[in-house]
């Protein structure tokens, strides 16, 4: 496992689990400055965090991210269908 750092000099271990990857970006962009953080704040940090993963790692994030937000995507099609279903 590796480790990089975050432009607010906190430290990160890349260790394929995108939850971390999560939980570290809001805790020092949003969080830190008490949810005060712009869109382009935090775009700019997962950009950094970006040039500094390999492509295997970034396959690897993409992958996870992608299956993370699908799976979102599910629910919230599947919560919109039920609530239709019990308005009727």
């Amino acid at each position: 496992m590796r480790t990089i750092k975050m432009t607010t000099g906190a430290t990160l271990d890349f260790d394929g689990d995108l939850m971390t990857l999560m939980e570290s970006l809001y805790q020092e962009i949003s969080a830190k400055h008490e949810l005060q953080s712009s869109f382009e704040d935090m775009a700019r940090e997962i950009a950094h965090v970006i040039e500094q993963m390999d492509d295997a790692e970034r396959r690897q994030y993409l992958s996870e991210s992608l299956f993370l937000n699908i799976v979102s995507y599910e629910n919230e099609r599947l919560g919109a269908y039920v609530k239709k279903l019990t308005k009727k």
